[in-house]
């Protein structure tokens, strides 16, 4: 009889045969159960082990993104479909509609094919999201790029993702992305006046077109308004046809997240992914026509374009834009002028709002429910998030963009403490387990491990990087996420830490070797290594420990901020600083950040949260 990771005690009255039909030996010598096989198993047995899969009794959508919207917008032509209330535009689904085919078309016109990439650098606006279904509609594959970005991160997700049209805007606050733009591909400039158009760039040979969403004319690009306007050159035949080559498991969107390499890789996501992700979620948020969700969480991120956008349009409720970025007061104003039900936001965004000087002049009494994730959400919020907000039904929600984005969910009717304690259980259509990272046998409930899932929501794969694919998916479809956590005996999930060294810092996934490697450019810097360190505002703040270069006086923490402002996405750039002469190290030679980490907490006096 085959060896059953200790859990023999757990397989009730099980003969020899029918322990042996449901195990099988998978190729790294991991013995793994078999999900079928596994539902047989007395529900006395299957409670203590570390796996849950959550039926449903409404199927997922078999369909694509252009035909769900088409679906909705038939079911409810003249309500609300998307509200950009600071660009002062609203949209009915049939007008919508009008325009995401109006830009379908045009992109036709400009050539592009199905599976080009066109990627879009921007702030959340209404351009964004007709761009988003417009892109799905033809069967290009958005690439979704950071607007906190700077040239640096520019032209690597330019050149990773072979992007054959880019859009953006002029600037936001301190970032001009028409300058940083020219910085990185000066040829755009000079592309007006090319014979025979294109960019002509060989740095990015892939790109052909600008698409600049702004009032003004730049040279090289092309106004979002004469784009739209190339629409009306093509014809509804060309884009329908275009519509019936499209599969549901085709790639759709490229969204860029971080790993060991230390540089971003592009996450490749399918229309059954993202819209059946949106689907459930909206689901469970019990999401109808009379709903109005408020996103002022980003677009290029899940969390806006699939956890707000699709979850939205998959139910006939409309999405309001308050504000090109997150801005508490003007959050408020448009929760009380739209009458909004839902809002989304993350722990920090919430306390912005509660705490701010004029929160109780608004009457946010509409709300009912939203999502809070991507940072632990104290009790104390939570209890103000339900009763001063009136979001009695606000859920909690775990995931990651591997997984499109989100895996597991509390309930509306859970209890708060349920809704900080835990992030909820594994959500309808999906699978999870927790394993031993060692072994990779799943563990008995309420043992820590590594939290694995599978569904119709795992990604397609990482971008031109089958390598690191295969270490995040395995043979058996499993997402390793590398996230540490327990299930306990009700199937709840408690995130316990994470087996990658990503920092959460006010929900934005920080990567410190991304940094490292930006670090390392430095003339001063000899050595580095970035940690997060306890932060009672943003949970984690980043250090970087840092060895100089032989006979370098050691600068101020201005002063190293000061070199890597404009370079790095602020955000990226470390709060504390220290200058050491070593690094602590194991004996193999690699650096034991938990030492440095410790060192920080006592040194600076940070306190744990």
């Amino acid at each position: 009889m085959v060896e059953f990771w200790g859990i023999q005690r757990l397989l009730f009255g099980l003969g020899s045969q029918r322990i042996s039909a449901i195990l099988s030996h998978c190729p790294q010598g991991i013995i793994c159960i078999d999900a079928a096989a596994f539902q047989r198993i007395s529900p006395m047995a299957r409670s203590q082990l570390s796996y849950a899969h959550c039926p449903s009794d409404k199927p997922l959508l078999g369909e694509t993104i252009g035909q769900c919207l088409d679906r909705i917008t038939e079911t409810y032509p003249d309500h609300e479909a998307l509200v950009s209330v600071f660009q002062d535009r609203r949209f009915t689904y049939r007008e919508f509609l009008e325009l995401v085919n109006r830009a379908a078309k045009a992109f036709l016109q400009l050539g592009i094919e199905r599976g080009d990439r066109v990627a879009i650098w921007s702030t959340n606006n209404y351009e964004w999201v007709i761009t988003q279904y417009a892109t799905a509609k033809i069967g290009a594959i958005l690439v979704n790029i950071n607007p906190a970005y700077r040239p640096h991160e520019l032209e690597y997700v330019l050149r990773e993702s072979r992007s054959k049209v880019l859009l953006l805007i002029e600037s936001f606050k301190s970032s001009n992305y028409v300058e940083m733009l020219g910085e990185v591909c000066p040829e755009v400039r000079a592309s007006a006046e090319k014979p025979g158009g294109g960019i002509g760039s060989p740095r990015f040979v892939h790109l052909e077109h600008v698409i600049f969403m702004g009032e003004h004319d730049h040279s090289g690009m092309i106004a979002f308004d004469k784009f739209m306007s190339r629409g009306d050159g093509g014809t509804d035949a060309e884009l329908e046809q275009r519509e019936l080559e499209l599969d549901i498991d085709d790639h759709i969107n490229i969204q860029y997240t971080s790993g060991t390499t230390g540089f971003p890789k592009g996450v490749t996501l399918t229309h059954n992914n993202i819209l059946n992700n949106g689907f459930v979620i909206g689901e469970y948020m019990q999401f109808t026509d009379k709903d109005r969700l408020c996103v002022p969480v980003p677009f290029y991120h899940c969390f806006g374009m699939v956890v707000g956008n699709l979850a939205a349009m998959t139910h006939g409720s409309t999405v309001i834009i308050p504000a090109p970025s997150f801005d508490p007061l003007l959050t408020l104003q448009t929760v009380e002028q739209e009458k909004c039900t839902a809002l989304h936001s993350v722990p920090t965004m919430f306390i912005a709002m509660l705490e701010h000087p004029d929160f109780g002049n608004y009457d946010v009494s509409t709300l009912r429910t939203g999502i809070t994730g991507a940072a632990p959400c104290p009790i104390e919020l939570m209890k103000k998030v339900t009763t001063t907000m009136h979001m009695s039904e606000i859920v909690t929600a775990f995931g990651q963009t591997e997984a499109s984005p989100l895996t597991c969910m509390t309930a509306p009717d859970d209890p708060v403490e349920r809704r900080v304690d835990s992030v909820g259980k594994v959500v309808k259509h999906q699978e999870l387990k927790i394993v031993d990272p060692a072994t990779g046998k799943t563990t008995v409930r309420g043992e820590p491990g590594e939290i694995c899932f599978r569904g119709y929501n795992v990604m397609a794969g990482y971008d031109n990087n089958p390598e690191a694919t295969a270490e995040a998916v395995d043979e058996q479809g499993w997402l390793h996420s590398g996230d540490l956590g327990t299930m306990d005996k009700e199937g709840y999930i408690r995130i316990t830490g994470r087996l990658k060294e990503m920092v959460i810092r006010g929900g934005e996934n920080i990567y410190p070797r991304e940094i490292e490697e930006f670090l390392h450019t430095l003339d001063i810097v000899y050595d580095v290594a970035v940690v997060g360190v306890p932060d009672e505002k943003y949970g984690e703040e980043l250090l970087a420990s840092v060895k100089l270069q032989p006979g370098t006086p050691k600068p101020s923490e201005e002063e190293f901020r000061g070199l890597c402002k404009g370079k790095i996405a602020h955000y990226k750039i470390p709060r504390y600083w220290m200058v050491v002469d070593e690094f602590p190290m194991t004996v193999t030679g690699k650096v034991q950040k938990f030492k440095i980490i410790e060192t920080a907490v006592r040194e600076l006096d940070l306190q744990p949260v």
